[in-house]
């Protein structure tokens, strides 16, 4: 494989450590995002560590541990983590056990990067995929319900643009293409403090009310510690009261998959052949189906649970991998699944992955790996 994402690191650049990497990354998909089998993370290294440069791939293996030691790179980004359960030896019994001794050995950082960045619709893997395809007007097949939690809170009518602006900036108030959104309202508030209060308005022992704002905002649960504090830190009361609700609202930008349409429709031998060149396939399994193909489903890895999700979007189409065989009838010609092979699925997800380095890290050194860590192979 050519290796057309090689750059160099600029002599005056400023030092990165790992966690600089790994909080950028974790910008675009946070490791709150994952699925609860994975192991999203760094898996081996320190995060104060300074990186010199990182090689990124699919599968960190012991070809990849290798290719890393003779280009001198100390951090290696994969999608798929090593360790998906837990070691209670290092015998290096196992290819596991051995790429994750020889990484310790040489001081080489493990992160990966797995179904958080499956889970997100900006920048995601599957949406890379669609990026391939050419798909327009993208939405998440099955979204999370979840991840989003709601903060009330009571304000002063003289501070409350600036706790607004606080909790904007803290990741608070965005909704689908919008950001800085909220509900306010208007009242009164009533309080009395005691002998040892320092009260904002009003005297100790003595009820003060308050002309109020009721702000309500929406965020996402994995940020609540940076909204809270943002919260506490723009707010002028020596006593902050707020709430917080969680939601069981599905949020669109987050979940399992995508769907989106063509631009103009095809017929199934035409977007058969879009799809093996679009996607450098040397064979893809696919279903009977006998209409034409605009809208497309897509997941990345194993995708046959999405099945139902698709049929529900009324996909015509549905590009994923893993089927079993009976799994293949489900399809009853209500939709094609087109099964591409695991490995071709997510292929572009190390581009992807270092396409988001180069935008916030212009000058740093992300290396496409070298080594094709596919396991299956295809005779012919």
């Amino acid at each position: 494989m050519k290796n057309s994402f090689e750059y160099y690191i600029c002599p005056n650049m400023e030092v990165l450590r790992i966690k600089d990497i790994i909080e950028e990354l974790e910008t675009i998909a946070p490791g709150a995002f994952q699925e609860s089998y994975d192991n999203s993370g760094l898996i081996t290294g320190n995060m104060n560590n300074e990186v010199n440069k990182a090689l990124v791939c699919l599968d960190c293996t012991e070809e990849i541990i290798d290719e890393a030691i003779s280009k001198k790179i100390n951090l290696i980004i994969a999608h798929h983590p090593i360790i998906f359960k837990g070691l209670k030896k290092l015998n290096g019994n196992n290819y596991i056990e051995r790429t994750i001794i020889k990484a310790l050995k040489n001081d080489i950082a493990i992160y990966a990067i797995h179904t958080n960045l499956d889970n997100v619709l900006q920048n995601g893997v599957n949406t890379k995929i669609a990026e391939k395809l050419k798909l327009e007007k993208l939405k998440i097949l099955d979204s999370k319900s979840d991840k989003l939690a709601k903060l009330v809170t009571f304000v002063p009518r003289d501070n409350a643009q600036i706790v607004r602006e606080a909790l904007f900036n803290a990741g608070a108030g965005k909704i689908g293409n919008y950001d800085s959104c909220s509900f306010n309202t208007e009242g009164k508030g009533t309080f009395k403090g005691d002998e040892n209060s320092n009260p904002f308005a009003g005297k100790p022992n003595e009820l003060h009310t308050e002309s109020e704002t009721r702000i309500e905002t929406i965020f996402p649960i994995h940020l609540k510690g940076k909204i809270i504090s943002a919260l506490m830190s723009a707010h002028p009361y020596e006593e902050v009261a707020y709430d917080i609700i969680l939601l069981e609202n599905n949020w669109s930008q987050v979940g399992s998959g995508i769907v989106g349409e063509l631009k103009k429709e095809m017929a199934v031998s035409d977007f058969l052949t879009m799809l093996k060149k679009s996607m450098n396939l040397k064979v893809v399994k696919y279903t009977y189906y006998t209409k034409p193909i605009k809208k497309v489903a897509i997941c990345g890895g194993s995708g046959s649970f999405l099945l139902s999700k698709a049929l529900k979007a009324e996909a015509d189409v549905f590009v994923t991998s893993d089927f079993k065989y009976h799994e293949f009838f489900d399809a009853e010609g209500k939709i094609m699944i087109c099964d591409v092979g695991h490995y071709e699925s997510e292929q572009f997800t190390p581009e992807l992955i270092i396409e988001i380095i180069q935008k916030k890290f212009a000058n740093f050194a992300p290396v496409l790996t070298e080594t094709n860590t596919n396991p299956v192979n295809y005779y012919y």
